[in-house]
């Protein structure tokens, strides 16, 4: 099977965001309009421009955590839009892949930080960094006679 399929049956079957979440066809909104910029009659009456709409509020495939981290981070609407090539086919692709990526940063679970302290060696070197650079502006000091 060509690449090409590849995509075209991986479009077909949905939008994989991650592992474990498929958004199917039909949860996708699509609309298109003409794109602004340069490119002539071309740009004037095509509709080029791609965008994209997922509504977390309404998907059924949504797990209840991902339903409310998505909420959370993006709002009860996602979308995605791009106009960025002069072919629809590829401002589809491109609007997809914007979708998947923003969907996925969104659900990404943020490990918490946990603070640490700096080991007694940091500490040393860095108190004896402090006194190695006002050592330093001392001796400057001495050097134009300014020196107490």
């Amino acid at each position: 099977m060509s690449a090409a399929a590849d995509r075209r049956d991986d479009a077909d079957s949905g939008l994989r965001v991650t592992r474990s979440l498929l958004i199917p066809p039909d949860e996708l909104q699509w609309r298109f309009t003409t794109s602004s910029g340069p490119g002539g009659q071309h740009a004037n009456r095509a509709a080029t421009r791609a965008e994209v709409r997922f509504d977390v509020n309404a998907s059924a495939s949504l797990g209840p955590r991902q339903r409310q981290r998505l909420l959370e981070r993006l709002g009860p609407v996602v979308s995605a839009a791009a106009a960025d090539e002069r072919s629809q086919h590829r401002n589809r692709e491109l609007a997809l892949a914007r979708l998947r990526q923003r969907l996925a940063d969104a659900l990404r679970v943020q490990v918490p930080r946990r603070p640490t302290v700096p080991s007694p060696a940091a500490r040393a070197r860095r108190l004896q960094e402090k006194r190695h650079q006002a050592e330093r502006k001392r001796r400057r000091a001495e050097d134009r006679g300014g020196g107490r």
